[in-house]
Parts: structure tokens; C-alpha cells; sequence
């Protein structure tokens, strides 16, 4: 490209951008502030507006839609497809008919998975596993999971929960960015853009990611889960390994100090405001903005990271594993620590629960992964004053199918994925305690009783922060988007 015809585009830029470049002039020195260690600011388009909170970053909301029941979320992400039959949906109806066909009647031409849609017959299989009631209301729980069981008085449980997808890529896809196709907002990364932070030292969206024992080898995750899709890099999720380094790229190379790294982001915080005023990308306002969270993060993160000073009986609560960086007991403690610092959302990843064959055996391990831990997320929230402005949520992108896929023997089968019904529990405030909600037919398969879409799920979990999910929204392509996309109704019922 000639230098006249790069003059000429620059100049084409500037007139384009003028009226913006001018009035953005004391913009740059906001954010530059920030860096030299003032308050964080946050954007929203060609906007940057300091926050009320002395203490975090300001959403596009000037102020939540209606009056918030909560302040944050731990979603306890069960990836696989949890079997409902064998935890919560207790249905001994199959055990009478076990190997017995499906009647079509209760089928009634639905779809299948190319797993077992060629099978001739498709054997009723109940569980292998006994039921007991629990609680005030004799709500049946699995004796897979027997601290669950004792903390059911906490827990809403929806039986009802159905989704569209059938497959576990646009399955989970679509519970984390309201979408099947990749390329939306996460859900965390729509909170936010919408209500900011409320600490400027970590992002307002962490990600921990653990394997279970059921199947240690089984359906991969992608970082697009976490992503910001369309909305500004500002708003994805920040992934924390199980390792010396739990941010990647945050600690800075030998030989340099504190001071120098102090003196090398002001310069380029400069460089990066000079080309904005030229430019005018949104973008370059994002990346100064987590040069500064990662410099923050690097004092942050380790303190977090360091559960050393917990006491014993908290070690005690959340399991043996709690001491072993990594597995999901870990990752509950670490969960609980990201809340009491404020962060708004707190997603977990819980890989292994896609049994399509040898269940019994894979589930009672990766029901013992999951079961203390989460009751003592729920329990140590609840004894710190916490779980009443949080939302504690559990469950996977579908259920289980009612029949065995493959070979069903005394001992042994398997389950395709199901997504007419399934279960998942909430804790925490807004939601009503010790509740049972929906229903499925005795063969469960179909739901008879107050069916709850995923797009239902999401709307009620933003109604929960104070946000009508048909009024949070970003213009992109010509396009209003939302998380709810063109669907989604609150969900009254289970609201305390």
C-alpha cells in the first residue's frame, strides 16, 4: 500500500470519527488514570463510565430492572448429561417393567441419537440403586448421594427441565450462551456486560474446570463455553488451572520488577490511548482495561489460589479431596472463596457424566466426586450469612434415556442421551427451600407437570439479579441479541 493512499485512509478515518475522537479526549485520561492506579473503568460501546462502586466496574445498567434477590451465582455445571433416573427422579415403575420395550405409546416417534436409534428394542431399565425419602416433605433422593439427601430442606429440585439439543456439543452450547450455534455470550459474560463487577482486583467471570472418575476420558469442553461471543473481550470468562500458574501469561518474566512493569504498561497504555483517538476501536480501550486487571490479578489470584489457612473442619466438610488441586471438591472450596471476594459469577465444570454403557458402576463414582462437596458448598455458604444473596446451581446439559442402550444384563447398562426430561436443584436466595417442582410420567420419559425450558432456566436466573432478560440486550449485525434469544418466561412458581 502506496504512503498516499495510507495518508488518505487515515484521513477518510479522522473525518469519520471526529466528532467522537474530539469528545473522547478526556476520555483517554480516564483510563490512563486507572492504570496509574485510580479507580477501573468500564465501556459500553464508545462510552467509558466510572463506576459508583468505588470498588468494581459499572454494567451498561444504570441500575438492575427491578430490586435483586441475589448478588451472585456458583453454577455447579454437571458436563455429560447426569442421569436423572438413578439420582433423582425415582421411578420403580421401571424396575417392575425392566426389560420390558418402550411402548411407542410413551415414545411416540420421538427423536433419537444415532447411538441407539438402529437398535430393535429399546429394554426398560429402572435403577440399580435404591431410593429413601428425605426432609420435611419425603423428597426422594438417591442413596448415591447421601450428603445431598441431608441438605434437601435447601434445595429446590426442577424434574422438569427440557431442552432442543440432543448432542452434548450444542447441548451444553446452549445452557451457557442461550444458543446451539457457537458464537454467542456466555452467561457469565452477559452479567457481565450488564451489571458489571464489584471487585476491580479479579473478573467478574472465573472458570475452574475438574475431570470425574465416571468417565475420566469422556466429552471434551471448549473455551468458547466461556467466551464473549460479540460482546467486548472485557466480559469473558477467566479460566484458573490447577497449577503453579493458575492464570496463564499472568506472572511476569524474571528480572523484572514491580516498578518496571509499573513503567512499562503506562507507556503502553499511552501508545494504546494515541491509536484509539486515531482509530477509534473499542477494542484497544478493552485491552488497557485487562492490562490492569492482570496486574491486579498478580497480588489477587495467589491469595485466592492459597487455601492453606483453612481450617480443618472445613477440609473436613468439603471432603479429602478438597486438599488436591484440580477435583471438583477443590474447585467448591475455591468457588466459595471467589464469592466471598465478590465475584459476580462462578462457573464450574464437572466433566465425566456421559454413561452410555457400564452406568452403574461409572455413576457411583462420579456421584461420590460431586455429592459432599456440593452439599457443603451449599452448607458453608448458608453458615457464613452468604447463601441468602447467592445462587448455587446444579445440573447438565440433558438427562438419560429409560431404556438400556445396548446390551441390559442383571448388573449392567447404559444410557443414551435424553432431552425430554431432566433434573436440576437451585440453593440460595430468591428461591424457594425444600421444593420440588415438575413432574414426569411413570416411565420417565415424557414431563406431565409444569415443564421449565432451558431458556426459562435462564431467564429466571437473571430475574433473580434484578434483570428482565427481555431488556438486557446488544445490538450487533443489525440485530438486538439476547441471552433468552426470542423465548424464555420467568419461572413464578419456585420464586420464595
Amino acid at each position: 500500500m502506496s504512503e498516499k493512499k495510507i495518508i488518505a485512509d487515515n484521513a477518510i478515518n479522522m473525518n469519520r470519527r471526529s466528532f467522537l475522537g474530539k469528545s473522547a479526549l478526556g476520555v483517554g485520561g480516564m483510563a490512563l488514570g486507572s492504570l496509574l492506579g485510580c479507580n477501573f473503568y468500564q465501556k459500553e460501546g464508545s462510552l467509558i463510565t466510572k463506576t459508583d462502586n468505588p470498588m468494581g466496574i459499572k454494567g451498561i445498567l444504570n441500575s438492575p430492572h427491578h430490586p435483586a434477590k441475589i448478588k451472585r451465582v456458583i453454577y455447579l455445571f454437571q458436563s455429560g448429561g447426569p442421569s436423572q433416573l438413578e439420582l433423582f427422579d425415582y421411578k420403580p415403575l421401571l424396575n417392575q417393567r425392566r426389560g420390558e420395550d418402550l411402548p411407542e405409546s410413551i415414545r411416540n416417534g420421538q427423536r433419537l441419537t444415532g447411538m441407539t436409534s438402529g437398535q430393535d428394542k429399546f429394554p426398560l431399565v429402572g435403577s440399580n440403586f435404591g431410593f429413601q425419602q428425605h426432609g420435611k416433605n419425603g423428597t426422594w433422593i438417591s442413596d448415591l448421594l447421601p450428603y445431598t439427601a441431608k441438605m434437601v430442606d435447601e434445595l429446590c429440585i426442577v424434574k422438569s427441565m427440557y431442552t432442543e439439543a440432543i448432542n452434548h456439543d450444542p447441548a451444553v452450547t446452549f445452557f451457557q450462551t442461550g444458543s446451539q450455534q457457537p458464537g454467542r455470550p456466555s452467561i457469565g459474560s452477559w452479567l457481565s456486560y450488564g451489571l458489571g463487577s464489584e471487585n476491580e482486583n479479579l473478573p467478574s467471570f472465573t472458570v475452574l474446570l475438574s475431570r470425574g472418575t465416571g468417565r475420566p476420558n469422556g466429552q471434551p469442553l471448549y473455551t468458547r463455553l466461556w467466551g464473549n461471543g460479540f460482546l467486548h473481550s472485557l466480559h469473558q470468562g477467566v479460566q484458573f488451572r490447577a497449577a503453579k500458574d493458575p492464570v496463564l501469561y499472568l506472572n511476569d518474566p524474571k528480572g523484572i520488577s514491580k516498578e518496571t512493569k509499573r513503567s512499562i504498561l503506562d507507556n503502553l497504555a499511552a501508545l494504546n490511548e494515541k491509536q484509539y483517538q486515531e482509530f477509534g476501536d473499542d477494542e484497544i480501550q478493552s485491552r488497557i482495561a485487562q492490562y490492569e486487571m492482570a496486574y491486579r490479578m498478580q497480588t489477587s489470584v495467589p491469595e485466592v489460589m492459597n487455601t492453606e489457612n483453612e481450617p480443618d473442619y472445613i477440609y473436613k466438610m468439603y471432603g479429602a479431596d478438597a486438599k488436591i488441586p484440580g477435583t471438583y471438591a477443590a474447585n467448591c472450596l475455591l468457588a466459595r472463596r471467589l464469592a466471598e471476594q465478590d465475584v459476580r459469577f462462578i462457573q464450574l465444570y464437572h466433566m465425566g457424566w456421559d454413561q452410555h454403557d457400564n452406568l452403574p458402576s461409572a455413576i457411583e463414582k462420579q456421584a461420590k466426586d460431586v455429592d459432599q462437596a456440593s452439599a457443603a458448598l451449599v452448607a458453608d455458604l448458608k453458615q457464613r450469612g452468604m447463601l441468602e444473596d447467592t445462587l448455587v446451581v446444579w445440573g447438565g446439559e440433558f438427562g438419560r434415556t429409560n431404556y438400556s442402550q445396548g446390551l441390559l444384563t442383571d448388573t449392567n447398562y447404559g444410557r443414551d442421551h435424553h432431552p425430554r426430561c431432566f433434573t436440576m436443584w437451585m440453593a440460595g436466595g430468591g428461591i424457594k427451600p425444600g421444593f420440588v417442582y415438575g413432574e414426569t410420567d411413570e416411565f420417565g420419559y415424557n414431563i406431565v407437570n409444569n415443564p421449565v425450558h432451558v431458556h426459562d432456566f435462564q431467564a429466571t436466573l437473571l430475574h433473580l439479579l434484578g434483570i428482565d432478560h427481555e431488556r438486557l440486550t446488544y445490538k450487533y449485525q443489525g440485530r438486538r441479541f439476547r441471552l433468552t434469544d426470542v423465548e424464555g418466561h420467568l419461572v413464578k412458581d419456585i420464586l420464595a
